[in-house]
């Protein structure tokens, strides 16, 4: 099994559950005690955040990059970004590596590339949902991208770093994430939802989704194990 570099804290509840299902899938694959071999460099997101909303995303990039070549020569032959929103900068940390780095929207579109979906509803934190490196990434690969209106968006983004970030799910969020989704679909006729943001999962699920969900925390896991035990 190859190593599996991750960088994450972005927040650190999704760097968990990446953890836990990393795990997980080993452990189904592969039988026995089998468990990861990953390296994990988790920052401080307050730094992040605070980048983020400066728009400091070159200052941004550069620590990524530092942070991806730490875990490279720890070892790691293969690095993930574990957040939606930092793969703004990709390209930079890319750069800066020997080895490769996996990108999370690749492994969503082949998923719904199999699916033979087309139009699907995009959630995420603003910078996902309204800037283009992530939007255009999928629209390249042929998919039809929507997204929700101004209030719904700045709903979204709101929940996700004063409530999902901080491990809060509450019921109300849960109710709005499941109207807005169901707002796209009937709207837009979204055939389909990504989970733009690491932390989405914690509210909402193929259980209380009205269209099919695609997480890309879970996609981009299954991209990095199939990475490292082909």
């Amino acid at each position: 099994m190859k190593a599996i570099g991750m960088i994450g804290g972005m927040s650190w509840e999704s760097t968990d559950y990446y953890y836990q299902q990393l795990n997980r899938r080993v452990r189904d694959r592969l039988g026995g005690l089998h468990s990861a071999h990953c390296i994990v460099y988790s920052v401080d997101f307050e730094m992040i955040e605070k980048m983020q909303s400066e728009g400091d995303w070159a200052g941004a990039g550069a620590y990524l990059a530092e942070c991806a070549k730490k875990l490279e020569a720890a070892g790691a032959e293969c690095v993930i970004l574990c957040t939606n929103t930092m793969h703004r900068v990709f390209s930079e940390i890319q750069a800066a590596l020997e080895v490769p780095m996996l990108h999370i929207a690749d492994s969503t579109a082949d998923a719904l590339e199999e699916s033979g979906i087309h139009n699907v509803a995009l959630l995420g934190t603003r910078y996902t949902m309204e800037q283009e490196f992530y939007r255009e990434r999928l629209e390249k690969r042929g998919l039809t991208v929507v997204i929700p209106d101004g209030s719904d968006r700045d709903t979204v983004h709101r929940t996700i770093y004063e409530e999902l970030c901080l491990g809060k799910a509450t019921d109300a969020s849960r109710q709005e994430f499941e109207r807005i989704v169901a707002g796209l679909a009937a709207a837009q006729g979204a055939e389909a939802v990504i989970l733009g943001c690491t932390e989405i999962g914690l509210l909402i699920g193929q259980q209380n989704s009205p269209v099919p969900v695609f997480d890309t925390t879970l996609l981009h896991v299954e991209s990095a194990l199939n990475w490292a035990v082909h």
